[in-house]
């Protein structure tokens, strides 16, 4: 679908704990489409997010928000009843795919390998472990590995875990306890329907936390990702049959963890991320650009996505 030239919102920044993240996502989205010859209207997302879109009446809304209430259908909610067209996921997929639980009921019963875990109240952590360590503590409607804690044999956060131990007990009060998969960090990119690459992250140090996200130097990523051909056309068929029974639309990245020892039988999907970053380190553009399509290119395919099938009606 060849793009006229339009007016195009580029929703961004807010008030979650992405809020950096989203502003360089959205810059360098902002800026490419305006390279392409597009009108944009850049907007910082504050309270009055409605009176201003209403104010802009774009043609569509490049939604660039990472997180709480941009990532988790709010935001969706709001354009659906104002009746923008808008790029990525609707409400119904954003609602199911920021929770990692509701994620796992929509995917496990479909054959989708994803790990086992329960919720749980954070207190409950201080009198004994959910699970045998090592395991897991994750929030359940985070994403960028915000709040995420390994619990390891060595009890490095006491055992049990010390009421005033830095983690995410002190900042959530329900979390998610999965087992701890040993082995490497995979991810897929989904664009619209077609699995781009498989990339292998490698941190430097520690795990692929926030900070080895989006600090440069602290990961090295692997593109491709050096492993063998089955594993890698597992991770794209997983990859894209998640996309497509979660009903996402545009772009979306599922990560893995693949334990290496275990062959096919040691590959889980963690999560599908619904609003993939868009920065200079970030994996879509990356995946995109070593399938031969400039990150210009990559925003308008988005664009495209949206206006053929009506962001606002999925």
């Amino acid at each position: 679908m060849t793009l006229p030239k339009l007016h195009i919102a580029v929703l961004m920044g807010g008030w979650s704990s992405e809020r950096a993240v989203s502003l360089m996502s959205g810059k360098g989205v902002a800026d490419a489409l305006e390279a392409k010859g597009h009108k944009v209207t850049r907007i910082d997302m504050g309270r009055d997010v409605a009176l201003r879109l209403a104010e802009a009446a774009p043609d569509v809304v490049f939604n660039a928000l990472h997180g709480t209430p941009g990532e988790d259908g709010t935001v969706q909610g709001m354009m659906d009843l104002m009746g923008l067209t808008y790029t990525h996921s609707g409400l119904a997929t954003s609602v199911i795919a920021i929770d990692k639980q509701l994620t796992k009921a929509a995917l496990v019963p479909h054959g989708i390998p994803m790990p086992g875990g329960r919720i749980l109240q954070s207190a409950d952590l201080h009198s004994g472990d959910p699970l045998p360590r090592p395991y897991v503590l994750k929030p359940v409607n985070e994403g960028s590995s915000v709040g995420v804690a390994i619990v390891t044999d060595q009890g490095n956060f006491g055992n049990p875990i010390g009421r005033d131990a830095p983690g995410p007990w002190q900042e959530f009060a329900t979390l998610l306890a999965e087992p701890f998969i040993r082995g490497r960090e995979l991810t897929t990119a989904v664009l619209v329907d077609r699995a781009l690459m498989v990339t292998e992250l490698k941190p430097k140090s520690g795990f692929y936390d926030f900070a080895a996200k989006y600090t440069d130097g602290l990961t090295e990523h692997v593109c491709p990702a050096e492993i063998p051909d089955d594993i890698a056309q597992a991770c794209k068929d997983i990859a894209l049959e998640a996309h497509r029974l979660l009903g996402c639309r545009g772009t979306s990245r599922s990560d893995f963890r693949w334990d290496d020892t275990q062959g096919g039988e040691g590959l889980f999907l963690l999560e599908v991320n619904t609003q993939p970053g868009m920065t200079p380190l970030s994996l879509v553009p990356e995946q995109a650009r070593y399938c031969g399509m400039a990150y210009g290119d990559l925003v308008e395919a988005i664009i495209a996505d949206a206006m053929h099938g009506g962001g606002y009606k999925r």
